[in-house]
């Protein structure tokens, strides 16, 4: 009897069209993956995923976050993973898909106004003319003071108190005061 291995690796003995029982298992362990994934995801991010809200993936899903010991959460992911396969599993790969590329978006936003925030108070009052600049309704007098506050705080060893309320300030300018963050 003539073995082959697929692209996978997986052993084929026959060419009968059928995908190998490790081809199989890789599924299903990739499905119940995708499903533990779902149950990571906030309740807002949770609503963004086409999954029908009575169905029993869903209320799994919910289910999932009451459970606290390991091996009834290890049971339970099984299954999740045992409902994941009556469910198609492309549309919620690629709202996952988009769920993350639009927090990666969001943390480079994030981390751009950060630098920002950080080239304001190396270089003070050049770095406060290109923000002008690049957003005129900036009130100058304002990014001054708090430089000058950020200044004397770091001089005193307090709290940077006020390279948060810069960043926040810059947040507000660009546009993107929506997004959430710890500063």
């Amino acid at each position: 009897m003539a073995h082959r291995h697929d692209e996978q690796g997986a052993l084929d003995d026959g060419g009968d069209g059928r995908p190998s029982k490790s081809a199989l298992k890789r599924e299903m362990t990739a499905r119940q993956a995708l499903g533990e994934r779902l149950c990571t995801l906030t309740s807002r991010e949770l609503e963004q995923i086409p999954l029908q809200p009575d169905s029993a993936l869903h209320v799994a899903v919910l289910q999932s976050r009451s459970i606290s010991s390991n091996s009834a959460r290890r049971r339970h992911m099984q299954y999740i993973g045992k409902l994941m396969r009556d469910v198609d599993p492309e549309p919620l790969t690629a709202a996952l898909e988009q769920l993350h590329a639009a927090h990666a978006a969001e943390s480079a936003a994030l981390h751009t106004l950060e630098a920002l925030r950080d080239d304001l108070v190396q270089r003070g009052d050049t770095a406060i003319n290109e923000v002008v600049a690049r957003w005129p309704q900036a009130d100058r007098q304002l990014l001054r003071q708090l430089l000058r506050q950020h200044g004397r705080e770091q001089a005193t060893g307090k709290p940077p108190a006020a390279a948060r309320r810069l960043f926040r300030y810059l947040r507000e300018l660009s546009g993107s005061s929506g997004v959430e963050s710890a500063d």
